[in-house]
């Protein structure tokens, strides 16, 4: 299975319990967050876990771009009309909704996901929203509707003032655990080259 464009977004403290339209109006307030990313898919079939790195950029007015470093360099941009993943210098995969409409699909409910949307997560999951207390919260979501709940048998989510954790769970049994550490949020705008990216066909 292809890396899923996983994304990090802050979230801001609040004093009351956390709620859906808490998350997604704590989402939607910061324009540009980054972050680093350690990801570590478990495999049954595998005797090693496969480990990798990188850097992440969630734009609200965008999308994504996520920047595998190691073990081999990997580029995904994502926004709202098309996918692109390059791979270790080979020429760039485009994925729309015209050439892979399930990819496509999977990729955009998951951006939705991690803006918080609450029409798209009660249209797509059954929704566990847990105040842990001290800020500190947990979202499980069981998917329900395709190609969703034929890939994943339920997507965690964690974190306090951040988005700190994802563990997704497919149906096979293997797992995907990223940790999201040293978020930021200057600059406050797009680089030149991530502009380019973003408006690159």
């Amino acid at each position: 299975m292809k890396l899923l464009p996983l994304i990090c977004l802050l979230i801001a403290p609040w004093v009351h319990a956390v709620t859906l339209d808490t998350l997604q109006q704590r989402f939607t307030e910061q324009p540009i967050v980054r972050a680093h990313f350690e990801q570590t898919r478990t495999i049954k079939t595998m005797p090693q876990p496969l480990r990798s790195q990188g850097e992440m950029l969630i734009a609200r007015d965008n999308g994504l771009l996520w920047d595998q470093k190691t073990p081999f360099p990997m580029q995904l941009m994502l926004t709202d009309t098309r996918m692109v993943q390059q791979v270790n210098g080979q020429p760039p995969q485009v994925i729309t909704a015209d050439n892979n409409p399930q990819m496509f699909q999977l990729n955009h409910l998951l951006r939705a996901l991690f803006q918080a949307d609450r029409q798209v997560l009660e249209q797509n999951f059954r929704i566990n929203l847990q105040d842990k207390g001290d800020n500190r919260w947990a979202l499980r979501l069981t998917p329900i509707t395709s190609p969703l709940d034929k890939i994943f048998a339920s997507i965690d989510l964690s974190g306090q003032q951040f988005l700190e954790t994802i563990q997704l769970n497919d149906q096979q049994g293997d797992r995907t655990d990223i940790a999201l550490s040293q978020h930021r949020l200057t600059p406050a705008t797009l680089t030149h080259d991530e502009q380019q990216r973003f408006s690159a066909q």
